[in-house]
């Protein structure tokens, strides 16, 4: 079964607004292009539920009741539990507010492995325990290839190690990593995992309950829907972390580690990536359970990127003035291309807007992981990257434009 591209991107009123005629995007990893049923319930929510939610008067009460929607079917599309879900302002802040609770949880000597292939938002606020006398350990990339080794991350554990934080893939690698296979090593081990998804998930939502994450991270609207950052904590793990929430809602997962109060509308509007999954499943006859239907949809996003995406990695992988970051094919990537070039990224990426491409260049917050590679952050890369709802002709587009500007 093939997606049917037409009617995915009639999903998506960016590409029917006049203003973006003639441009491709590609600069999707920073951010995607929102799916009209988010639109759709966030106009809503702010035209008639804009109240204080779940008093008994009847906007509040559904504007109450479609967040708690987002959180039950976006829970069950992930294989999680709802009260295992929360929303927070950013993955960068929640995952800062996770830190602080493993800061009060562990003790000094025992250790957190973070690695250099991270955005500094996953690896950044681990680091900062060392202040607190945890140990960081860096599970350090292949310099040539930017890859994670598993032999590599044998070798750093052992008793002392309460967590394991990495990406499910990097936002400049794009290597997709193993993280059932992590997870197993770090488990055995004793120590928890977290990893951050933010650039995994807009290739289509894992089932967190098999990936064997403790906690999972990623961006909403990263996946088509509003500026918030959902997080996973499993239950067993959350109930060990000490509250970071007011005290009087500690005895609720899902609102010990936001320790703001929530976004209503933004939460609300996020049942509309469930909304979409959804009829992307309906429109393809995927059916079955919300984690078989996210799971479908899933594998049908994957396999038209990864045929999208060979003729790209072949037309950048053997050009000598061009370094393609991580692997050459298609199959064990994400569509997030980092190319280093002989002048700056963001350079490469303004001579490519005339021509209709959308794309952008710099470091992207993941200085370690160009550090480690030899690349100069303050050159950057010119970084390339598209989702399902990217058409054959912008492929083609960007090709030709890359054979004119490198």
């Amino acid at each position: 079964m093939a997606l049917d591209i037409d009617f995915v991107r009639s999903q998506f009123p960016a590409f029917s607004e006049p203003s973006l005629q003639g441009q491709a995007f590609f600069e999707n990893a920073g951010g995607s292009y929102t799916c009209s049923q988010v639109i759709d319930r966030l106009t809503r929510f702010y035209t008639q539920r804009k109240v204080q939610p779940y008093a008994p008067y009847d906007a509040s009460r559904l504007g109450g009741e479609e967040m708690d929607e987002a959180r039950t079917r976006l829970s069950a599309m992930l294989g999680v539990l709802p009260e295992e879900l929360s929303f927070g302002p950013s993955t960068t802040q929640n995952t800062y507010v996770l830190a602080q609770a493993f800061r009060s949880f562990m003790q000094p000597g025992e250790s957190i492995i973070v690695t250099d292939q991270d955005h500094e938002a996953n690896s950044g606020p681990w680091r900062r325990l060392a202040e607190a006398g945890i140990e960081i350990r860096e599970w350090k990339i292949n310099p040539q290839s930017g890859a994670l080794d598993l032999d590599a991350l044998e070798d750093l554990l052992d008793t002392s190690v309460r967590l394991v934080c990495f990406p499910h893939c990097s936002n400049v690698v794009g290597e997709i990593n193993p993280v059932v296979d992590i997870a197993a090593l770090a488990h055995a081990a004793g120590a928890f995992v977290c990893v951050d998804g933010v650039s995994y998930a807009p290739h289509g939502f894992p089932n967190v309950g098999d990936i064997g994450a403790d906690i999972y991270l990623f961006s909403s609207y990263k996946t088509y829907g509003p500026h918030q950052g959902i997080m996973v904590m499993r239950k067993e793990l959350g109930a060990l972390l000490p509250n970071q929430g007011h005290y009087f809602n500690g005895g609720t997962l899902y609102k010990r580690f936001t320790p703001a109060g929530p976004d209503h509308a933004q939460v609300a509007a996020s049942a509309g990536m469930a909304d979409y999954i959804d009829d992307l499943a309906a429109h393809h006859g995927i059916g079955g359970d919300p984690a078989a239907r996210a799971a479908g949809v899933h594998d049908l996003m994957r396999a038209r990127e990864v045929a999208l995406l060979q003729p790209l990695l072949d037309a950048v992988a053997d050009r000598n003035a061009v370094r393609l970051l991580g692997p050459a094919t298609a199959e064990t990537r994400a569509p997030t291309v980092a190319l280093a070039l002989h002048r700056p990224g963001e350079a490469v990426a303004a001579d490519l807007a005339p021509m209709g491409i959308m794309a952008g260049g710099g470091d992207f917050y993941a200085n370690r992981a160009l550090l480690a590679q030899g690349i100069d952050p303050g050159q950057g890369v010119l970084r390339l990257s598209f989702t399902h709802y990217t058409h054959e002709d912008e492929i083609t587009k960007l090709i030709e434009a890359l054979d004119r500007v490198l």
